[in-house]
């Protein structure tokens, strides 16, 4: 076990956290589309509203009801109905009730315990932002008079603003200050140490069994709405794949709110409902459309409520997947999609920090993972943020190195 993750406490990932934004469960479909755009995060914790007679915030984790993500949003729409009316159902209906997903947790708790807690499942640790570091103790320790605060302690005995000269940090008492700490924050913390977890980070992700072959696919030529019966959760994806005569998968594309995020959401629900998943990862033409259907666009939705709809042919512009730029004064479709709706790979050789700059680089929650096979891209797992935290909590020293 790294020291690292024993000197330090889950108070130390809270510095520079906004304040937790609640989303209440009573909101629209509509509404939580805005807040996906408007927020940094690919997904919202969705609460119950507060009644008059809550007035401890240690309550405040009791309320929480679940994660909705953008891949949600969309299957639900996909389903059918009447869009306006779709668009307008309250977001209890639509999130997956499961409180388990979230902790709270004392600032004062060690790192290596929050691990455990979401190698067990959590995916958000709440934190009161009791503590403002000034500066940094010598072990990232909360302290006060040369001794350990108690949990309680840390509350109650520290007066509003508390500068301790020998370990140099500042506590200060916030009376409503809470934020969510998720795993992203976690990996994003042990990538600033790597030195001190080596040789975990140039080990390949195979040697430390990272690796997981449990995930969840579609093959191409399927409706892209088969994915509703065997919805992804951790991660929050299914990989788009075409199946060799021998067995093997070549991976195409992926269908995840990591992809859907900050798409038009509509139109992305409609393309879900009716193409497969070949076509719904790779884009559908205008001219390829022998009837053009009608949608309304994600930006007609203001406040939960769908305004007067614009008739408008769907395209894999839609989406998202193509991008604006210009090559040579022409338009570069194809090109332009492969950059954009291509999934994350790495191969099995690839080392545990390597994977990591990957997915916090291009903030995603997984990494598909392929090998050479009888043909390019032949699938084989993917490493998720849970892979990555059981790989640096359950090192063992006989591991290798990863292959160049």
């Amino acid at each position: 076990m790294a020291a690292v993750f024993l000197h330090h406490v889950v108070g130390d990932l809270t510095v520079g956290k906004p304040d937790i934004r609640e989303f209440w469960e009573g909101e629209t479909v509509g509404a939580a589309m805005g807040e996906f755009g408007e927020g940094a995060e690919r997904a919202v914790t969705v609460w119950r509203k507060r009644g008059e007679e809550v007035g401890r915030e240690r309550e405040r984790a009791a309320r929480f009801v679940g994660i909705l993500n953008s891949l949600d949003v969309v299957a639900f729409l996909a389903r059918g109905g009447d869009p306006e009316k779709a668009l307008r159902t309250p977001v209890r209906e639509v999130v997956r009730h499961n409180p388990s997903l979230l902790k709270e947790v004392d600032p004062a708790a060690r790192l290596i315990d929050a691990l455990e807690m979401m190698k067990q499942g959590a995916q958000r640790l709440l934190v009161r932002k009791s503590v403002a570091w000034r500066g940094v103790s010598k072990r990232f320790s909360i302290l006060y008079g040369g001794k350990w605060l108690k949990n309680s302690d840390s509350f109650s005995t520290i007066s509003p603003t508390t500068f301790n000269e020998s370990s140099n940090y500042l506590l200060t008492s916030k009376e409503d200050g809470y934020c969510c700490i998720s795993r992203e924050d976690i990996v994003r913390f042990i990538i600033g140490f790597l030195g001190a977890i080596a040789p975990i980070p140039l080990s390949s992700i195979s040697s430390l069994s990272a690796v997981n072959d449990n995930y969840c696919f579609i093959e191409a030529s399927s409706p892209a709405l088969q994915i509703l019966h065997n919805f992804p959760q951790n991660p929050s994806a299914a990989a788009v794949v075409e199946i060799a005569a021998d067995g093997a998968r070549k991976i195409i594309g992926e269908i995840s709110a990591y992809k859907l995020w900050k798409c038009d959401y509509v139109a992305a629900a409609w393309a879900m409902a009716n193409l497969s998943a070949g076509q719904f990862v790779m884009g559908s033409e205008d001219e390829d459309q022998e009837s053009p259907p009608d949608f309304f666009l994600a930006s007609q939705v203001e406040n939960g409520i769908a305004k007067s709809p614009k008739p408008r042919i769907f395209s894999s512009r839609s989406i998202g997947f193509f991008g604006q730029q210009l090559v040579g004064g022409l338009r570069s479709t194809r090109s332009m999609y492969r950059g954009r709706s291509a999934p994350l790979t790495c191969r099995h050789t690839s080392s545990l920090a390597a994977v990591m700059a990957q997915m916090l680089s291009n903030r995603a929650a997984h990494v598909w993972v392929t090998e050479d096979g009888p043909e390019e891209n032949t699938l084989v797992g993917v490493v998720g943020y849970n892979d990555i935290l059981h790989a640096v909590t359950n090192y063992r020293a006989t591991i290798s190195p990863a292959m160049s």
